[in-house]
């Protein structure tokens, strides 16, 4: 067994296909129309197709799917340079800042309202900055 990935649902699929690529710059390796696969296996799905897949039923319910219950996660080498890029076009949460195990990170939301963090590498094992 291994995990490979969450899959977010997402109401509008050619806009959040928009958002990853184009703003965060993820590359596209393959799209299926309803669900997109990104180089790094990071991947969206259109909601309303997942939900009828899944429960055989799309929910009668107009609320964003970003419930702020789960927290996407990804690396830049240069948290500034990608910062200055992504702010003017995001909700943000919070601009970079510096974590308590030493990691330089900000924070906004996707279209859907899922909550996305960028943050600089760190290697496994790494210990915190002293502070």
């Amino acid at each position: 067994m291994r995990f490979v990935n969450p899959i977010p649902f997402v109401g509008d699929i050619a806009g959040s296909k928009t958002f990853y690529s184009d703003l965060l710059g993820l590359k596209i390796l393959n799209d299926f129309g309803s669900f997109v696969l990104f180089e790094t296996g990071f991947a969206i799905h259109d909601g309303k197709a997942l939900e009828q897949t899944v429960w055989k039923k799309v929910a009668e319910t107009s609320e964003p799917y970003g419930r702020r219950n789960i927290l996407l996660y990804f690396e830049h080498d240069d948290v500034d340079v990608a910062f200055a890029k992504i702010a003017p076009h995001v909700d943000l949460i919070h601009p970079v800042e510096l974590q308590e195990w030493g990691q330089r990170v900000f924070r906004f939301y996707d279209p859907d309202g899922h909550a996305v963090e960028i943050g600089e590498p760190q290697s496994i094992g790494q210990a915190p900055a002293a502070g």
